[in-house]
């Protein structure tokens, strides 16, 4: 009988922030003013999120809900390694898949935090309009 293995769903969330380069002190202020960095530490020692929430913190790192849901690090491992020494497979890269997805991550990031800046700076003009 084979065991079916739980994923954690806060576990994979912090996974997917630190690939983007996210401190916790972002997520919250993307979820909102109810949010603190020990909010978002206590979210992510959760197994299971609410849907709403994990539909909110998806869309802040891009992402869909069920690839937190669904998402399994060990099981990603044992793949990539069994595909890397498996002689007989037939697609062989010369670049690492897993590199090229940490590139796309880091992109993603620096855009997020340029449009976070641009948001700072039109608050910042928005003030300075009515002084």
């Amino acid at each position: 009988m084979e065991k079916t293995k739980k994923v954690h769903e806060g576990r994979n969330i912090k996974r997917f922030r630190e690939m983007l380069g996210m401190k916790q002190e972002t997520l919250a202020y993307q979820l909102g003013e109810a949010w603190t960095q020990k909010k978002v530490s206590q979210l992510e020692a959760k197994e299971w999120i609410e849907r709403d929430i994990l539909e909110q913190v998806a869309g802040i790192l891009n992402i869909s809900p069920e690839v937190i849901q669904r998402f399994d690090e060990e099981a990603a491992i044992n793949i990539i390694s069994s595909t890397l020494h498996d002689k007989a497979g037939s697609v062989f890269y010369n670049f690492s898949p897993i590199d090229k997805l940490v590139e796309a991550y880091e992109e993603n990031r620096k855009l997020y935090e340029r449009l976070l800046e641009s948001e700072r700076d039109k608050v910042e003009l928005l003030k300075t309009k009515k002084r």
